[in-house]
């Protein structure tokens, strides 16, 4: 058995046997049922991969086994540099994080995440915990202040990471909004035009550009400096375009995934109200509901994370992935594996030894995925303390979804107390 390339199977294989020619199930997988994983997740653990067909219309291996997805996160023989004739695309119109002038495997990806890294300490993090507290209970303020119900998105979910970020890397508050309609088009897969997303590219670019020169000029206690310095300082150095692509990266990854996660994560959670009721009792369970939400991954899909096989990869099952195809790592496949955890498709906030997979693994681990934890976790805390009665306001299986973007989480949260 092997997995198969990318692109349209033929009708007959090289015995001339006839092949089905069935297109492979559209990826991501629908949303079915609304608050819930994807009904297609319970159906992809038979084997170690499947084909799927993207939004452009291009087939791909979906590896979808824990022990295969965290494997091939480290194997040199799957590379994350994707700008190849032959490799699927995700869109059409959006080749989202791919540059021809970045080089995303070892030994390049590596030396170049050490020294982004060195500017994303711990203790960098740690230090924010007081700023993230005080803009939470700003916006809790303000909701408390105002009418009901509330869409919790645009009053916590989005403003709470936009603006940790943007101090993080040091963008100017007036500057938040025109960033976020920028990334909101640089991420887009088919919901916006060709001509739309790639102004928002050209922008997001352009805006980043001035931002670090005005940051070498004038460096301040951000990240962006502390990128720069490195830049300038350091031993096998970030050349300008890797500056500039890391911050945008940074940005990127650092407010729409946690936003999307807060707002979505969050609805799931107060459709399951005795949940909601036991984090009340017991706050201590905070960092595990938090895990857990992050491992059921109900905002989004590996949609972004295409790679190409430069040789062929053999899989747990006794399947090949074949040089030259296309393949995507099922972070979501892989967090609800049987084979690692008990009852997958259970909300359990209790759940211990959750080694989900929703920040990656190895080289390819996220660099932000402290940042994010702990503004999840004083989100999820901060909103349950201060409204206990807490709900929401529509019918969970009405709430929308943005489809067609590389995030799809909910876009309207009505909430009211």
């Amino acid at each position: 058995m092997t997995a198969a390339a990318a692109g349209t199977p033929s009708p007959t294989d090289p015995g001339g046997t006839t092949v089905s020619t069935q297109t492979p199930p559209r990826y991501p997988f629908a949303w079915t049922p609304p608050m819930q994983v994807p009904e297609a997740l319970r159906h992809v653990h038979g084997s170690s991969a499947m084909e799927v067909t993207l939004p452009s219309g291009d087939v791909a291996t979906l590896v979808t086994r824990y022990k295969d997805v965290r494997a091939l996160f480290a194997d040199k023989r799957l590379s994350r540099n994707i700008a190849r004739p032959d490799c699927a695309r995700i869109s059409k119109d959006n080749d989202l994080f791919m540059d021809p002038e970045i080089d995303p495997d070892p030994p390049k990806h590596t030396q170049v995440r050490s020294l982004v890294t060195k500017a994303f300490t711990a203790r960098r993090i740690e230090a924010l915990r007081p700023y993230v507290q005080q803009v939470a209970d700003e916006l809790l303020d303000e909701m408390a202040a105002g009418p009901q119900p509330v869409e919790l998105n645009e009053a916590l979910a989005f403003p709470l990471p936009i603006k940790v970020i943007c101090k993080l890397l040091g963008v100017p508050a007036e500057d938040r909004d025109q960033f976020r309609a920028y990334v909101d088009g640089f991420l887009s897969v088919t919901k916006l035009p060709p001509e739309e997303v790639g102004q928002c590219r050209q922008n997001l670019w352009k805006y980043l550009g001035d931002l670090i020169d005005a940051k070498r000029e004038k460096p301040g206690d951000d990240l962006v400096s502390e990128l720069i310095r490195v830049r300038d300082e350091e031993d096998n150095r970030l050349n300008d375009h890797e500056l500039h692509f890391w911050c945008q990266g940074l940005l990127i990854a650092g407010y729409v995934t946690t936003a999307s996660q807060i707002g979505t994560g969050t609805a799931v959670l107060l459709h399951h109200p005795e949940l909601v009721r036991q984090i009340q009792e017991d706050w201590s369970l905070v960092p595990s509901t938090v895990e857990e939400l992050l491992r059921t991954q109900i905002m989004g899909s590996s949609v972004g994370t295409m790679r190409y096989a430069v040789e062929d990869i053999p899989l747990s099952d006794g399947s090949v992935i074949k040089k030259g195809t296309s393949v995507l790592l099922s972070e979501e496949g892989a967090n609800m594996d049987p084979e690692v955890f008990d009852n997958p498709f259970e909300l359990d906030i209790r759940r211990q030894e959750n080694h989900h997979m929703t920040f990656g693994a190895g080289i390819h681990y996220c660099v932000g995925a402290a940042l994010a934890r702990m503004e999840l976790q004083v989100a999820t805390e901060s909103l349950l303390r201060r409204f206990p009665d807490i709900r929401l306001a529509a019918p969970a299986e009405e709430l929308p979804r943005a489809l067609g973007g590389f995030m799809e989480g909910f876009t309207e949260i009505p909430v009211e107390w």
